[in-house]
């Protein structure tokens, strides 16, 4: 019921596609580029929902006031706190572990700003856990979403994050201007 829902919304009332070649991994952190507008959320939100699949998320916690916190809780969402100094990639690491299935979706921009300095966290979380990074592109121009490519991080962090890069320099976020790689 809602993965009908989920996919009319996200195909008929808003016009988007999607095209899918990357399995439905138990683990995996999904990376999704660009982001430059709090509509990736929605759009990327439906998209996952239309497929059928659950994904949990990392947010600011300024987000979760009441009641919207309830809300995004439920939807998956996960509060980081960026004020404090604490390993949230090894409780990522831990919470991964400790489950049979999950997958977290995670911007590397970290902001809707431009920004070449990607946040690595997401890199360390799959490469501890030893699951693969789904990348995830969002083409506004196209109205569609890719999830077509999926790897295993190397340990060698600059040449992975340099190939993501490069990867997602084909898709045009909503504010392009804001996306910088």
């Amino acid at each position: 019921m809602k993965r009908s829902i989920a996919r009319f919304i996200y195909t008929k009332v808003l016009g988007w596609r999607y095209s899918v070649t990357v399995p439905d991994y138990d683990k995996c952190i999904i990376c999704a580029a660009p982001h430059t507008s709090n509509w990736d959320f929605i759009i990327g939100k439906l998209f996952y929902s239309a497929l059928g699949r659950k994904t949990f998320f990392l947010m600011k916690s300024e987000w979760f006031f009441f009641p919207l916190g309830m809300l995004l809780r439920r939807m998956g969402g996960i509060p980081v706190k960026r004020d404090k100094r604490t390993s949230l990639v090894e409780q990522m690491v831990d919470r991964i572990r400790a489950t049979d299935k999950i997958s977290i979706a995670i911007t590397p921009e970290g902001t809707r700003s431009p920004n070449p300095e990607w946040k690595k966290g997401f890199y360390y979380m799959a490469h501890l856990a030893g699951i693969p990074i789904v990348l995830i592109g969002i083409d506004y121009v196209k109205k569609t979403i890719y999830a077509d490519k999926a790897m295993m991080p190397s340990g060698n962090v600059d040449d992975d994050i340099r190939y993501m890069k490069q990867y997602f320099k084909q898709y045009t976020g909503r504010h392009p201007w804001k996306y910088a790689v």
